[in-house]
């Protein structure tokens, strides 16, 4: 019988990762199993334990590489006026999604981590799209407080993420006759709020 295949860490780690990529890209989170990543990475599933500690550690380091794919897609959009970069960046959210769906169900419907260097990492990454989306608010309205443009940066992000989900579901729905598009609803979205946002400072 062959002897199992030896791996430093990190090498390991990065077959892990190449493995759940290859599946998300096909099939659901659910699906998938501490067993079955071992097989196709050549190891046993104690390994993998005494690696991540845990399955639901190993699924975090996919959130992760997640969400720094997310931030490289969305970090393409520095130029433009700052309607222009909030339109890109909701496109670029909606794009993502629709191009990774399972990785997006495994970054939203399972829990993130809740303590430790993963729960750090993830927190840092997913405040840093916030605080891009709040600076871009405050180049609108550069009166805005700070704690109002954190607001308004979470639910404008919260209704963007919405109507991304929706879309992935298909229940926009309909307007005429024809079927609703995200990225036209994303535009309409935004030039509402920004719209508002500039009449609110105006009246100042």
């Amino acid at each position: 019988m062959a002897r199992p295949r030896q791996h430093s860490p990190e090498e390991l780690h990065a077959s892990v990762m190449a493995a759940c990529d290859s599946w998300l890209k096909e099939h659901p989170i659910h699906a998938l199993s501490l067993r079955s990543i071992a097989r196709d990475v050549g190891c046993a599933p104690s390994t993998l334990l005494k690696l991540y500690g845990s399955f639901n550690n190993l699924l975090q380091y996919v959130n992760l590489e997640t969400l720094d794919s997310l931030k490289a897609q969305i970090d393409t959009f520095q130029a433009g006026t700052p309607d222009e970069r909030l339109e890109a960046l909701a496109r670029a959210y909606w794009k993502f999604a629709r191009s990774y769906p399972y990785r997006w169900q495994l970054l939203f419907d399972y829990p993130l981590a809740e303590e430790g260097e993963l729960d750090t990492r993830q927190g840092r990454m997913i405040e840093a799209l916030f605080l891009r989306v709040e600076a871009t608010l405050k180049e609108v309205q550069p009166g805005m407080a700070n704690i109002e443009a954190s607001r308004l940066a979470r639910t404008l992000w919260g209704s963007v993420h919405g109507l991304v989900q929706l879309g992935l579901n298909e229940r926009l729905g309909y307007g005429e006759g024809q079927a609703l598009e995200v990225t036209e609803l994303l535009d309409q979205l935004l030039r509402t709020i920004l719209a508002g946002l500039r009449a609110g400072g105006a009246g100042r």
